[in-house]
């Protein structure tokens, strides 16, 4: 059972990951962030906003709203400036929504559709974890292109956040 408490922790473990990993990119050589590659989403930038986008779907589901979306892969920010901020304020609105959260809240079964019309059926809870490992799956896809520029990617592993305080 997800608790508030470690909802809190998760999301902010997210929005530190996050930073982390924008930090590292922008270290990288001028315009990795949006080099082609042999990827899903073809880029950094395109695999970032993919985070970004499926956030914005997932938020919309928390809410009982409905998100808009049609595909996964918009490139919603091709700024990488611009992604940094909206990426930062949706991590804020995870983190604002986990602290208003309780066991009852987080137990609540919501009804959904994916973005290919079918329905679903989670917890808010379930639907906020499919979130932070989504995020971590993807930021590791990130880190792999890394070596591309002979880069060692930066550690973003929640053990690493825990250990920093």
């Amino acid at each position: 059972m997800l608790t508030t408490d470690t909802a809190i922790m998760l999301a902010e473990y997210g929005n530190w990951a996050d930073h982390v990993l924008f930090k590292a990119i922008q270290e990288l050589p001028q315009g990795a962030v949006c080099q082609a590659r042999k990827t899903l989403f073809g880029s950094m930038i395109g695999t970032l906003n993919h985070n970004y986008q499926v956030d914005l779907i997932w938020r919309a589901h928390l809410r009982g709203e409905k998100h808009g979306f049609s595909t996964r892969r918009d490139l919603l920010h091709p700024d990488f400036g611009a992604l940094i901020r909206e990426q930062t304020a949706i991590n804020q609105w995870y983190i604002d929504w986990s602290k208003g959260q309780n066991a009852e809240t987080l137990s609540e079964r919501v009804k959904f559709n994916f973005v290919s019309g079918k329905a679903g059926e989670m917890t808010r809870g379930g639907m906020f974890l499919h979130i932070v490992n989504h995020k971590t799956y993807h930021r590791g896809w990130v880190a792999e292109m890394f070596f591309d520029w002979g880069v060692n990617p930066p550690e973003t592993d929640l053990c690493v956040y825990l250990c920093e305080d």
